[in-house]
């Protein structure tokens, strides 16, 4: 080869290598500047709440139990569903009752004969002692025959009364309206006044009972009086919002109605109960919820999207973007949760811009490339994979 094909070869491989060389350059020149999606730190008022965990009951609770001795004849109602006033819901084998009401007949019936015999004796001893024929001793035993006689029928009609209860309580009815749960008890089985057979449950309206401090009972009391010129928190109306297991809010607000009558002790708390409409029955007792009643506003509170927020070990970190596009990674404090955004209470100012994607691409220091929020680089909607961490709640 000669000299100088090989000085042509080395200079285009030379070219190559600075071609590459700057390449790769512009490509580092690029990647010091991530794109990210900024949003403005809010200020406006926000409702604050006071949250309770409760459980939700019968309006009314119906424990049906036998009220005599006897075997379980029959289950007269469809178990789980709707049952009236006075439905009949089950049978106790009425054969021994009904004997019973008949030989109490035929007791009042002996006891009423004998009386009207006694009486005939006092009738005819009477005039019979004023003439002498019978000693006065006489009449007065006649006279007190009569009187035990006349008591032996009140007794007898009495047990006659409790025969025809004893008959009627053979076949137990519901004392109210509601929802009849299953049947603890079988056909065949041998029941008595303790027996549990089911329960029926009033579920429209249904009740929401939860337990408050007494710093939140305090507060709430306080705000209500103050917005309804002094009336208790019953008589007030508060309005309660009921959030279910699935974090759906119920459509229809409750509101207090029952407020126990002392704290308790051990707690530190005091028990109050809602009332909330349930058309349909589809809240069902032993549910858990959550109670939130608004308590006030919060005045010119910050306001930050969630997933701006990132929680490192208990801090909670937010990237600002400030002048010349450069990160400024700040720790901040958190307060309430007010729908998809967190509460800033330290650590921002009104109209700062703060980073919600593209957080896992910058450091403190690095500049940044602030992109539309509704598109990625490629022009489709942004994912929203980046999302920060939510942290639970503050207190």
């Amino acid at each position: 080869m000669s000299a100088r094909l090989l000085k042509w070869l080395l200079g285009g491989v030379f070219l190559c290598l600075m071609a590459t060389l700057g390449c790769h350059s512009a490509s580092n020149k690029g990647a010091s500047a991530p794109e990210v999606v900024l949003a403005p730190v809010e200020q406006r008022d926000v409702p604050q709440y006071i949250e309770w965990i409760g459980t939700t009951r019968g309006f009314n609770n119906a424990v049906i139990r036998p009220q005599v001795k006897g075997y379980l004849r029959g289950i007269d109602y469809r178990q789980g569903a709707v049952v009236d006033q006075d439905q009949l819901l089950f049978q106790i084998d009425p054969r021994e009752f009904e004997a019973e009401l008949e030989n109490a007949r035929g007791e009042l019936g002996q006891a009423k004969a004998n009386l009207e015999k006694s009486e005939i004796h006092v009738k005819r001893y009477r005039p019979l002692a004023k003439d002498g024929a019978v000693s006065q001793q006489e009449l007065d035993d006649a006279e007190q025959n009569a009187l035990a006689d006349k008591a032996r029928v009140l007794s007898a009609e009495a047990r006659l009364a409790q025969a025809e209860l004893n008959l009627s309580w053979a076949k137990i009815k519901s004392p109210i309206r509601g929802v009849a749960d299953i049947a603890v008890a079988q056909i065949g089985d041998l029941v008595s006044q303790g027996t549990e057979l089911t329960t029926v449950s009033q579920l429209d309206p249904i009740k929401v009972s939860f337990a408050i401090s007494q710093q939140d009972y305090l507060m709430l009391a306080r705000a209500r009086k103050s917005e309804d010129d002094g009336r208790s928190l019953e008589s007030a109306g508060a309005i309660l919002q009921l959030y279910l297991a699935d974090g759906s809010l119920w459509p229809h607000a409750g509101t207090p109605f029952i407020l126990g009558r002392a704290v308790d002790r051990e707690t530190g708390t005091i028990t109050i109960e809602g009332r909330f409409d349930n058309p349909g029955n589809v809240l069902r007792p032993g549910q858990f919820a959550r109670v939130r009643v608004h308590v006030g506003d919060l005045p010119n509170a910050l306001l930050v999207p969630q997933r701006a927020v990132s929680d490192v070990q208990g801090q909670y970190l937010i990237s600002v973007v400030g002048k010349d596009d450069v990160v400024d990674i700040r720790n901040v404090q958190v307060g309430m949760v007010d729908g998809k955004n967190w509460v800033i209470t330290k650590g921002l100012s009104k109209g700062e811009q703060v980073i919600v994607e593209g957080l896992q691409k910058v450091k403190a220091g690095m500049k940044v490339r602030p992109v539309a929020a509704q598109q990625t680089k490629q022009g489709k909607p942004a994912s929203s994979g980046e999302t920060a961490k939510p942290a639970a709640q503050a207190g």
